[in-house]
């Protein structure tokens, strides 16, 4: 399996490894990759996630932060569908669903299941659909058919301590976004100095079809869904 001098040691690229560097190079070719990052306060969904947690439980579900973050996607979606579209040819095309993918980690490699319909689900179907695809994700029980159709992607760099991340985008879809990890920061308000738990958000987007002023109001619409969500 190995082989090399004393120097270094060789290891082939696993089936797995070999398709992930294939579409991320293509991505990078197909796509003008540009980056727009926010800066969000979780306290409400911090206590948001308090108040449901048990009902959550009682359904047999661990509530996360994922669904929020989810939801707070499908409402910016809702209103700049541009991040859920894609390109063929010289033509845009807006995809009527919302077909969410969720990067899951492996031992050796990534893998994206999707969500399909999220738009449609409430937190409850949003947690109990992400928890099932990312179980089976690890345990290598996903069908062809739960990675295929995603129109748009989250994922969670923050699960190993990162800040913020620029993920590549996942082709043939317009955005994705990246989750930094929660922490307890100084911020400014109402000219007084608080320690909030913060999050940096990045959206990375397909300049050919997402201007920048598309990514900023997609996010502004995400953060005010995650700090002041709409009744």
């Amino acid at each position: 399996m190995f082989a090399g001098s004393q120097e270094e040691v060789r290891e082939p690229m696993s089936i797995m490894r070999k398709k992930i560097a294939e579409h991320m190079v293509m991505s990078k070719h197909t796509s003008p990759h540009v980056y727009t990052i926010f800066e969000v306060d979780m306290s409400e969904v911090m206590k948001r996630k308090d108040a449901m947690k048990r009902e959550f439980e009682a359904e047999g579900v661990k509530l996360t932060f994922l669904p929020f973050f989810i939801e707070a996607c499908i409402r910016g979606i809702k209103e700049y569908p541009i991040v859920n579209a894609g390109v063929d040819g010289d033509t845009i095309v807006y995809k009527r669903n919302v077909n969410v993918g969720i990067a899951v980690a492996l031992e050796k490699g990534l893998i994206v299941p999707v969500i399909k319909s999220a738009d449609q689900m409430n937190m409850l179907g949003l947690a109990r659909t992400a928890a099932n695809l990312a179980d089976r994700a690890r345990t290598k029980r996903l069908s062809p058919d739960d990675v295929q159709g995603g129109t748009f992607t989250i994922t969670t760099v923050g699960v190993f301590g990162g800040l913020v991340g620029l993920p590549i985008i996942n082709q043939p879809q317009a955005a994705i976004l990246g989750i930094g990890t929660i922490v307890k920061r100084p911020v400014v308000i109402d000219d007084a100095i608080a320690i909030r738990p913060i999050v940096y958000l990045s959206l990375t987007y397909d300049h050919r079809i997402v201007d920048g002023a598309d990514a900023a109001r997609f996010l502004t619409v995400v953060k005010r869904e995650l700090e002041k969500p709409a009744a």
